[in-house]
């Protein structure tokens, strides 16, 4: 790095304006609903070149504990939306994005809807279907399978945009 600009040797990056994106979005994430930590570890890898870093990388860039580091990265890899793998030769853990992160996330999501939509159904039959609570429950199972039955078609219209050139 060279003094002052933060502009790193290496790749011409501005490593100010890097952290600066990062913290920007890992806010807008958190402010969306995820964990803090995991956020800031998430928008690191995605602003990596390859992808990936080990967890000392990531301990420093963001500057925070080994502890903290795995944490994010345990909930990360829970919601699959970041891998591990060994770096060759080395007993040190590299994290890395799943190709095409986004529309596996989102196609995750697709079995998150269906099993609430489920479990609100049986929660209506359980309260009766014509109570304000049972009512209330119905309302939001009809609105999860719509998100749903949404959320395929707009997946299968997003592979099919990458499909097809310009």
């Amino acid at each position: 790095m060279t003094g002052g600009t933060g502009e790193n040797r290496e790749t011409g990056r501005d490593e100010d304006a890097v952290s600066r994106f990062v913290e920007r979005f890992a806010a807008e994430m958190t402010e969306a609903g995820m964990q803090r930590m995991a956020a800031r570890v998430f928008a690191s890898l995605l602003a990596d070149d390859d992808g990936s870093m080990t967890s000392a990388d990531l301990g420093r860039q963001l500057r925070i504990s080994p502890a903290a580091v795995s944490g994010a990265v345990n909930y990360l890899t829970q919601v699959s939306m970041v891998g591990r793998e060994r770096d060759p030769g080395s007993r040190r853990d590299r994290y890395r994005l799943h190709d095409e992160i986004w529309y596996a996330t989102f196609a995750n999501r697709d079995q998150v809807l269906t099993r609430w939509e489920r479990t609100l159904r049986d929660g209506a039959r359980s309260l009766g279907e014509d109570t304000p609570a049972g009512s209330r429950l119905v309302e939001t199972a009809e609105f999860f399978a719509f998100m749903q039955a949404e959320l395929v078609g707009v997946l299968e219209r997003w592979r099919e945009s990458r499909r097809t050139p310009g």
